[in-house]
């Protein structure tokens, strides 16, 4: 140690503090990060600003070189920072010229596993666009039955998770599939697999799949 400082020019003692230094700001950086992470998992949506006036004395106190610009500088190195554009993606499109079928499930007493699947899409946020998850649902068991991930929203994602959950239902004649009245479930594809399968198909009269009350009976799962 002593050869390679005297080669750079340097002391010994100012190597250590400068090592010190890098050590020190490398703790502030992952704290920031733990506390940033922790606290969107109860808020995803909430801005940098909020977060440093909850945290910004705390964070301080313990390094006093930590002003609201080093604070911010960390959140953009590590892709922390909320966007004010658009902050979703649709992932539903209802106008299109495929058949809509009629929501059955208002009226259904759900009391036993495979009577009636729920199918929907979400998106995961990554620092490069997003990913589309496509999920279908047991309505009594709440058990993920099919999904797929993909980077596209076409018919293909929604149709492989499908494809999965019909491998491993053996009957599936006057089961219900119910979702909203996006393309994929209305696509010639998945509606002709439904059908096949002896499925009956429900959808919703709003935008999403969330829209019936219906009925479910169970021990396991309370509502």
């Amino acid at each position: 140690m002593s050869a390679l400082c005297r080669y750079f020019k340097i002391s010994r003692n100012g190597y250590y503090k400068g090592h010190k230094r890098e050590v020190r700001a490398f703790m502030v950086k992952e704290m920031v990060i733990e506390m940033i992470v922790q606290e969107r998992r109860l808020q995803p949506r909430i801005g940098g600003r909020k977060l440093y006036h909850m945290y910004g004395e705390r964070l301080h106190a313990f390094s006093p070189g930590l002003g609201r610009d080093k604070f911010f500088g960390v959140l953009r190195s590590e892709g922390l920072l909320v966007t004010r554009k658009r902050s979703y993606t649709r992932t539903t499109d209802s106008y299109h010229r495929f058949r809509r079928y009629g929501n059955l499930l208002k009226a259904m007493r759900v009391n036993a596993p495979n009577q009636a699947w729920v199918s929907d899409i979400t998106y995961i946020r990554l620092r490069e666009g997003f990913a589309y998850l496509s999920l279908l649902t047991d309505a009594y068991s709440r058990k993920v039955v099919g999904w797929h991930l993909s980077r596209s929203l076409g018919i293909e994602g929604s149709l492989t998770a499908l494809q999965m959950a019909l491998s491993s239902c053996g009957c599936t004649s006057g089961l219900v599939h119910h979702s909203d009245r996006g393309i994929q479930y209305c696509s010639d594809p998945y509606t002709a697999l439904l059908q096949e399968r002896g499925i009956r198909i429900s959808m919703t009269e709003e935008n999403h799949c969330y829209e019936p009350e219906f009925d479910i009976t169970s021990s396991a799962v309370s509502i």
